[in-house]
């Protein structure tokens, strides 16, 4: 059985500390739980993703990094992790400067191009050795990076912070995804919106999720992610709070998560 094109996921929001990191990895654990092959792509320069599946900085000899300058394939770069079906292409501070070395016409267009190229290596390639899902960690600014990230990507998902700022700047980021399907990426889309650090004790958590619903309408996740002191925790021991503490609330709401991202992908695709 041949490998199709993986679906590739930006998460991103320009917003910082929206649980934007902690979404890519669980996201992607609770993924490979239910048996997709997934690979997270850490473009972040802090490569909090890395560290939070548990790479350690000495052994990302080969990172995103060398992927955009096309030192190295996708293949190449990915890592497995500790969870089966899950792989990461990691990260470091070379990422920072990026925006010097790259300086072509084409430098926008470097990850979607590695990724044409890693869809075409699956398609020679067992499906039990490939990837349906691709999550890309973008960090949290409007830079070449992300820039790269959402010219790759099938769709965004956007995560959103239960809190009072939460709406400050998703008009900036929907506007600048507009920009993105308008010149860079014609079938960019919206996939999601993903609530976390939701405070159920809260009328202000509340308040929020009640606004964002009638911001983004039903592009909104059903599932909501909990404030939860082990997903905050996890990270810190170079594990996905899948692995950290399965039976804790966060766990079991990005399983449920990873399950409604699935199914709306299928109604996608039958639309």
């Amino acid at each position: 059985m041949k490998q199709a094109g993986p679906r590739v996921l930006a998460v991103a929001n320009q917003k910082g500390g929206v649980g934007k990191t902690t979404t890519a990895i669980n996201l992607g654990t609770a993924l490979a739980s239910i048996g997709e092959r997934v690979l997270v792509i850490d473009l972040d320069p802090q490569g909090n993703a890395s560290t939070g599946l548990g790479i350690d900085i000495m052994g990302r000899s080969k990172t995103s990094f060398d992927v955009l300058t096309g030192a190295v394939t996708v293949l190449e770069t990915a890592l497995p992790t500790a969870i089966p079906g899950l792989h990461i292409v990691p990260a470091n501070a070379d990422l920072v400067g990026v925006d010097s070395t790259l300086t072509d016409q084409t430098r926008a267009y470097r990850l979607r191009d590695a990724l044409t190229a890693l869809a075409s290596q699956l398609r020679n390639m067992p499906a039990d050795q490939g990837f349906g899902y691709v999550l890309i960690d973008c960090p949290p600014s409007l830079n070449l990076l992300t820039l790269n990230a959402m010219t790759a990507a099938h769709a965004v998902l956007v995560p959103v912070q239960c809190e009072f700022f939460a709406l400050e700047g998703i008009s900036q980021l929907k506007d600048t995804i507009d920009q993105i399907r308008a010149t860079l990426n014609p079938q960019l889309e919206i996939q999601g919106v993903v609530l976390t650090m939701h405070d159920a004790r809260t009328s202000l958590s509340k308040e929020v999720a009640e606004n964002v619903r009638a911001f983004f309408g039903p592009k909104v996740y059903e599932t909501i992610i909990p404030r939860n002191t082990r997903v905050a925790e996890a990270p810190s021991h170079g594990k996905p709070i899948l692995l950290y503490d399965f039976d804790c609330a966060g766990s079991q709401a990005y399983i449920r998560l990873a399950t409604e991202i699935i199914e709306r992908e299928r109604q996608n695709q039958a639309a």
